[in-house]
C-alpha cells in the first residue's frame, strides 16, 4: 500500500504541461543517462562500404591503406574462385580493403529501377570486385602468371619486374600507352 501511494505521489510530481515538449524531438541525452562509450576510433573518411563492413583505422582516424603488388592498367591472371584462370587488365584498386576490380570478370547481375517514366528498368552486367591475393600478374609475351619483384635500375629508379620471366612491368612506355587510352576515353565521355 505504501509503495502505491509513493508512486501516485511521483506521478503527480511529474505531471507535464502540454506545451512543455508535445511536437519536439527529445535529446538522446535526456532519453539514456548512461554515457555510451565505444573503444573503437570513428573514422571521419566516409567509403562506399556495405553496412557490416568496418574499416581498420590509424590513430588519426584516417583508414589503413593496403600496400598492393598490383597497380590500375596490369595484366592479371585470376588464381582462385569462380573465373579462376581468366585473364583481364585491372580497371580500379580499393586500397582500403586490399580489393581489385578486373575488365570483364566477375560480373554481377544489378537489377536497375526505372528513374523517369519513359525509361524502362534494366538487368545489367556490373564488375565486382575481387581481393588482391586472387590474382597474379600475367606475361602476355609468355603466357605465363609469376609473382613481383622489386629490383633497382643503373639510373635509380626502382621498377617491379615479373619473377619467373624477368619482364619489367613498369617501363615509361607502359606508362606512356596508359596516359594514352585514359585520355581517348575521357574525350570519348565528353563527347
Amino acid at each position: 500500500m505504501a509503495a502505491m501511494v509513493s508512486l501516485q505521489s511521483s506521478m503527480t510530481a511529474l505531471s507535464l504541461s502540454s506545451s512543455s515538449f508535445l511536437g519536439q524531438r527529445l535529446q538522446p541525452s535526456t532519453i539514456f543517462a548512461a554515457p555510451v562509450t565505444s573503444k573503437e576510433k570513428p573514422c571521419l573518411i566516409v567509403m562506399k562500404l556495405k553496412r557490416w563492413e568496418r574499416k581498420e583505422c590509424k590513430p588519426n582516424s584516417l583508414p589503413v591503406l593496403h600496400k598492393m603488388h598490383v597497380r590500375v592498367g596490369d595484366t592479371v591472371k585470376v588464381i582462385a574462385g569462380r573465373d579462376k584462370g581468366k585473364i583481364g587488365e585491372i580497371t580500379k584498386i580499393f586500397k582500403h580493403n586490399s580489393k581489385v576490380t578486373v575488365k570483364e570478370i566477375n560480373l554481377k547481375t544489378k537489377h536497375v529501377k526505372s528513374r523517369e517514366e519513359e525509361e524502362k528498368g534494366q538487368i545489367i552486367k556490373v564488375e565486382a570486385p575481387i581481393h588482391s591475393s586472387n590474382v597474379m600478374l600475367y606475361s602476355k609475351e609468355k603466357d605465363v602468371a609469376s609473382r613481383v619483384g622489386h629490383k633497382t635500375l643503373e639510373n635509380g629508379k626502382r621498377v617491379r619486374y615479373l619473377i619467373k620471366t624477368g619482364e619489367i612491368i613498369d617501363s615509361t612506355d607502359n606508362w606512356k600507352k596508359l596516359k594514352e587510352e585514359k585520355s581517348k576515353t575521357e574525350v570519348a565521355t565528353t563527347a
